[in-house]
Protein backbone atom coordinates (compact mmCIF):
# COMPACT_ATOMS: atom_id res chain seq x y z
CA UNK A 1 0.00 0.00 0.00
CA UNK A 2 2.48 2.37 0.86
CA UNK A 3 4.13 1.56 -2.62
CA UNK A 4 1.40 2.11 -4.64
CA UNK A 5 0.81 5.59 -2.55
CA UNK A 6 5.02 6.71 -3.52
CA UNK A 7 4.11 6.26 -7.01
CA UNK A 8 0.67 8.06 -6.97
CA UNK A 9 2.40 10.62 -5.08
CA UNK A 10 4.73 11.07 -7.61
CA UNK A 11 2.59 10.90 -10.76
CA UNK A 12 0.70 13.94 -9.50
CA UNK A 13 3.44 16.06 -8.59
CA UNK A 14 4.39 18.15 -11.56
CA UNK A 15 6.96 18.10 -13.61
CA UNK A 16 10.00 20.43 -13.82
CA UNK A 17 9.56 22.67 -17.03
CA UNK A 18 12.52 21.77 -19.19
CA UNK A 19 14.05 24.83 -21.03
CA UNK A 20 13.48 23.88 -25.14
CA UNK A 21 15.54 27.66 -25.70
CA UNK A 22 16.97 30.87 -24.51
CA UNK A 23 16.57 33.85 -26.20
CA UNK A 24 19.14 36.57 -26.13
CA UNK A 25 17.72 40.13 -26.58
CA UNK A 26 20.34 43.29 -26.89
CA UNK A 27 19.17 46.29 -25.90
CA UNK A 28 20.67 50.14 -27.00
CA UNK A 29 22.61 51.95 -24.23
CA UNK A 30 19.79 54.27 -24.19
CA UNK A 31 17.18 51.73 -22.33
CA UNK A 32 18.98 52.91 -18.78
CA UNK A 33 17.56 56.35 -19.40
CA UNK A 34 14.46 54.93 -17.70
CA UNK A 35 15.44 56.28 -14.39
CA UNK A 36 14.79 59.54 -15.90
CA UNK A 37 11.81 58.66 -17.59
CA UNK A 38 10.03 57.17 -14.16
CA UNK A 39 11.65 60.83 -12.65
CA UNK A 40 10.04 62.73 -14.90
CA UNK A 41 7.15 60.92 -14.96
CA UNK A 42 6.57 61.31 -11.23
CA UNK A 43 7.31 65.15 -11.57
CA UNK A 44 5.14 65.63 -14.17
CA UNK A 45 2.54 64.40 -11.71
CA UNK A 46 3.11 66.16 -8.48
CA UNK A 47 4.10 69.04 -10.66
CA UNK A 48 0.47 69.32 -11.94
CA UNK A 49 -0.89 69.33 -8.48
CA UNK A 50 1.06 71.95 -7.43
CA UNK A 51 0.49 74.50 -9.78
CA UNK A 52 3.00 76.67 -9.54
CA UNK A 53 6.77 75.67 -10.97
CA UNK A 54 8.53 74.77 -7.49
CA UNK A 55 12.24 74.78 -7.68
CA UNK A 56 13.27 71.71 -5.58
CA UNK A 57 11.80 69.63 -8.49
CA UNK A 58 13.68 71.36 -10.97
CA UNK A 59 16.95 70.66 -8.76
CA UNK A 60 15.73 66.78 -8.57
CA UNK A 61 15.51 66.21 -12.42
CA UNK A 62 18.41 68.12 -12.80
CA UNK A 63 20.25 66.08 -10.28
CA UNK A 64 18.99 62.13 -11.56
CA UNK A 65 19.64 64.02 -15.33
CA UNK A 66 23.41 64.45 -14.85
CA UNK A 67 23.62 60.63 -12.69
CA UNK A 68 21.97 59.19 -15.45
CA UNK A 69 24.14 60.85 -18.23
CA UNK A 70 27.43 60.05 -16.40
CA UNK A 71 25.78 56.30 -16.26
CA UNK A 72 25.47 55.81 -20.01
CA UNK A 73 28.43 58.00 -20.97
CA UNK A 74 30.96 55.50 -19.46
CA UNK A 75 31.95 52.39 -18.52
CA UNK A 76 33.20 51.29 -15.10
CA UNK A 77 34.51 48.05 -14.17
CA UNK A 78 35.00 46.60 -10.78
CA UNK A 79 38.24 47.75 -10.26
CA UNK A 80 36.92 51.56 -11.68
CA UNK A 81 33.83 51.50 -9.70
CA UNK A 82 35.74 50.91 -6.65
CA UNK A 83 38.40 53.46 -7.18
CA UNK A 84 35.22 55.75 -7.94
CA UNK A 85 33.86 55.08 -4.71
CA UNK A 86 36.95 55.76 -2.60
CA UNK A 87 37.45 59.20 -4.30
CA UNK A 88 34.35 60.37 -3.43
CA UNK A 89 34.18 59.25 0.48
CA UNK A 90 37.50 61.08 0.50
CA UNK A 91 36.07 63.63 -1.07
CA UNK A 92 33.49 64.17 1.00
CA UNK A 93 35.60 63.80 4.69
CA UNK A 94 38.06 66.57 3.13
CA UNK A 95 34.74 68.35 1.96
CA UNK A 96 33.31 68.18 6.04
CA UNK A 97 36.26 68.36 7.84
CA UNK A 98 38.58 70.93 5.85
CA UNK A 99 36.25 73.34 4.45
CA UNK A 100 32.93 73.37 5.98
CA UNK A 101 34.45 74.95 8.77
CA UNK A 102 36.11 78.17 6.85
CA UNK A 103 33.46 77.97 4.15
CA UNK A 104 32.02 81.46 3.12
CA UNK A 105 29.32 82.21 0.92
CA UNK A 106 30.15 86.07 0.79
CA UNK A 107 33.66 85.81 -2.18
CA UNK A 108 30.74 83.81 -4.38
CA UNK A 109 29.04 85.99 -7.07
CA UNK A 110 26.22 84.13 -7.23
CA UNK A 111 22.32 85.63 -7.27
CA UNK A 112 20.52 85.40 -4.00
CA UNK A 113 18.02 82.95 -5.20
CA UNK A 114 19.40 80.37 -7.62
CA UNK A 115 16.14 78.28 -8.45
CA UNK A 116 15.88 75.85 -11.23
CA UNK A 117 11.94 75.89 -11.99
CA UNK A 118 10.58 74.19 -14.87
CA UNK A 119 7.14 73.62 -16.00
CA UNK A 120 4.43 70.98 -16.49
CA UNK A 121 4.94 71.28 -20.13
CA UNK A 122 8.40 70.22 -19.65
CA UNK A 123 7.99 67.05 -17.57
CA UNK A 124 5.50 66.23 -20.31
CA UNK A 125 7.47 66.44 -22.94
CA UNK A 126 10.62 64.79 -21.86
CA UNK A 127 8.45 62.05 -20.65
CA UNK A 128 6.40 61.30 -23.77
CA UNK A 129 10.22 61.57 -25.94
CA UNK A 130 12.14 59.54 -23.69
CA UNK A 131 8.96 56.64 -22.99
CA UNK A 132 8.42 56.92 -27.03
CA UNK A 133 12.34 56.01 -27.41
CA UNK A 134 12.10 53.20 -24.58
CA UNK A 135 8.70 52.04 -26.25
CA UNK A 136 10.43 51.59 -29.74
CA UNK A 137 13.70 49.94 -28.26
CA UNK A 138 11.74 47.15 -26.47
CA UNK A 139 9.72 46.41 -29.46
CA UNK A 140 12.54 46.69 -31.74
CA UNK A 141 13.96 43.98 -29.50
CA UNK A 142 11.17 41.46 -30.31
CA UNK A 143 11.99 41.44 -33.94
CA UNK A 144 15.82 41.43 -33.48
CA UNK A 145 17.62 39.08 -31.48
CA UNK A 146 19.52 35.41 -30.52
CA UNK A 147 17.96 32.14 -30.18
CA UNK A 148 19.97 29.46 -28.70
CA UNK A 149 18.61 26.00 -28.66
CA UNK A 150 19.91 22.35 -27.77
CA UNK A 151 21.54 21.45 -31.16
CA UNK A 152 21.75 24.84 -32.61
CA UNK A 153 21.38 28.72 -32.20
CA UNK A 154 20.50 31.67 -34.75
CA UNK A 155 19.99 35.13 -34.91
CA UNK A 156 16.73 36.00 -35.92
CA UNK A 157 16.01 39.05 -37.59
CA UNK A 158 12.79 40.68 -38.71
CA UNK A 159 9.92 38.58 -39.25
CA UNK A 160 10.70 36.50 -42.61
CA UNK A 161 14.47 37.09 -43.03
CA UNK A 162 16.32 33.27 -43.28
CA UNK A 163 18.72 33.20 -39.92
CA UNK A 164 21.88 31.82 -40.52
CA UNK A 165 22.46 28.45 -37.93
CA UNK A 166 24.96 27.59 -35.98
CA UNK A 167 25.27 24.27 -34.08
CA UNK A 168 25.74 24.13 -30.11
CA UNK A 169 28.42 21.49 -30.43
CA UNK A 170 31.45 22.74 -29.16
CA UNK A 171 29.83 26.59 -28.35
CA UNK A 172 31.54 28.49 -25.56
CA UNK A 173 30.24 31.11 -23.90
CA UNK A 174 31.82 34.21 -22.17
CA UNK A 175 29.96 36.27 -19.71
CA UNK A 176 31.42 39.33 -18.73
CA UNK A 177 30.25 42.29 -16.87
CA UNK A 178 31.35 45.52 -18.65
CA UNK A 179 29.94 48.24 -15.80
CA UNK A 180 29.16 48.26 -12.53
CA UNK A 181 26.40 50.82 -12.67
CA UNK A 182 24.57 49.61 -15.69
CA UNK A 183 24.54 45.84 -13.72
CA UNK A 184 22.81 48.03 -10.80
CA UNK A 185 20.37 49.21 -12.97
CA UNK A 186 19.25 46.46 -14.70
CA UNK A 187 21.76 43.42 -13.78
CA UNK A 188 23.05 43.88 -17.26
CA UNK A 189 26.20 42.05 -18.95
CA UNK A 190 27.72 41.22 -22.28
CA UNK A 191 27.67 37.69 -23.82
CA UNK A 192 30.05 36.18 -26.49
CA UNK A 193 29.68 33.18 -28.20
CA UNK A 194 32.67 31.62 -29.37
CA UNK A 195 31.42 28.96 -31.93
CA UNK A 196 33.47 26.12 -33.19
CA UNK A 197 34.54 27.74 -36.97
CA UNK A 198 36.41 30.50 -34.57
CA UNK A 199 33.86 33.01 -35.60
CA UNK A 200 32.70 35.51 -32.88
CA UNK A 201 29.37 37.04 -31.72
CA UNK A 202 29.65 40.09 -29.19
CA UNK A 203 25.71 40.77 -27.34
CA UNK A 204 26.25 44.05 -25.27
CA UNK A 205 23.63 45.32 -22.69
CA UNK A 206 22.22 41.97 -21.98
CA UNK A 207 19.26 42.60 -19.12
CA UNK A 208 19.26 39.33 -16.50
CA UNK A 209 22.54 38.78 -17.48
CA UNK A 210 23.11 36.09 -15.13
CA UNK A 211 19.67 34.46 -15.10
CA UNK A 212 20.09 34.15 -18.97
CA UNK A 213 23.52 32.34 -18.36
CA UNK A 214 22.16 30.12 -15.37
CA UNK A 215 19.55 28.97 -18.27
CA UNK A 216 22.09 28.46 -21.19
CA UNK A 217 24.08 26.32 -18.68
CA UNK A 218 21.31 24.28 -17.56
CA UNK A 219 20.33 23.76 -21.35
CA UNK A 220 23.54 23.27 -22.59
CA UNK A 221 24.39 20.77 -19.94
CA UNK A 222 21.03 18.84 -20.94
CA UNK A 223 22.20 18.41 -24.48
CA UNK A 224 25.42 16.96 -23.33
CA UNK A 225 23.45 14.33 -20.68
CA UNK A 226 21.92 13.46 -24.13
CA UNK A 227 24.79 12.66 -26.16
CA UNK A 228 26.90 10.86 -23.16
CA UNK A 229 23.72 8.51 -23.26
CA UNK A 230 23.48 7.94 -26.82
CA UNK A 231 26.92 7.31 -27.11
Amino acid sequence: MSSEQEKKNLAQEPKKKEIEKVNLREYSKVIFFYPLFVTSLVLFILQLMAGDPIAIYGFVWMIVFAVNLFVVAFNFSSKKFFILVLIIIIAVLLFIFLIVPNFQLDWIPMPKEFNIEMTTQFYLIVTGIIGFILLFIIISTRFDYWVIEQNEFYHKQGLFVEANRYPTQNLRIKKEIVDVFEFIALASGSITLHTSKGEDFHLSNIPNVNAKIKKLNKLLSEFEVEIQDMS
